[in-house]
């Protein structure tokens, strides 16, 4: 496990998720970022994450990142089979790897501002230090100032825009629409061989 993970349900990974890893590896000098795909997301539809979605997740995260050698991939919430707690999950790797700094981890800012909703957030606070993507050109940091007061140490990583999330892409695919251009090549293929996101 790498000193900066990057969490997220990535259904599906895209283009985009790549390039705010590049950019915080790039900014922060990390020698490498860890994608953790999450095993069953705490605030999304129990529907539209069963097994068979997480699967899929889990195998187009690791075939988006196979060709990047500073990149890897921890299916670590997958060996738990159990609600996927980010602060379960840290708390893990602490075990595993006993970091002799605080872990990174990647966030946008839209899921940073909600922080207070995730699970065990005053004590998750002294695990990590976040890494905030923030996109909007006039971003406004006043509303994180306050958290930054109660102890989320955080950095800010400006980005170029990318218009392109993942609910769109499930769209596209459901209505035959080509999404090449906003996924790795791979990660197309595998959609399209397994008729991921058709039903």
């Amino acid at each position: 496990m790498a000193e900066c993970v990057y969490q997220g349900s990535f259904n599906p990974i895209h283009n985009a998720h790549l390039e705010v890893a590049k950019h915080a590896r790039e900014q922060f000098g990390f020698e490498k970022i860890v994608f953790i795909p999450a095993f069953k997301p705490p605030h999304k539809s129990k529907i539209d994450f069963d097994m068979d979605n997480a699967m899929h997740r889990l195998e187009m995260v690791q075939l988006a990142v196979e060709d990047y050698p500073y990149f890897d991939v921890s299916a670590i919430e997958y060996m738990r089979n159990e609600t996927s707690y980010t602060y379960d999950t840290i708390m893990q790797i602490y075990q595993i790897i006993e970091p002799t700094e605080k872990i990174n981890f990647i966030v946008g800012t839209d899921a940073f501002i909600k922080i207070d909703t995730w699970h065990r957030a005053d004590e998750l606070k002294h695990l990590v230090d976040f890494i905030l993507f923030v996109r909007e050109d006039n971003f406004d940091e006043t509303p994180f100032l306050n958290l930054k007061e109660r102890g989320f140490n955080y950095k800010l990583m400006q980005l170029p825009f990318w218009d392109i999330s993942s609910t769109d892409i499930r769209e596209r695919v459901k209505h035959n629409k080509d999404i090449c251009d906003i996924v790795p090549d791979k990660v197309a293929k595998y959609i399209y061989h397994n008729n991921v996101y058709k039903i």
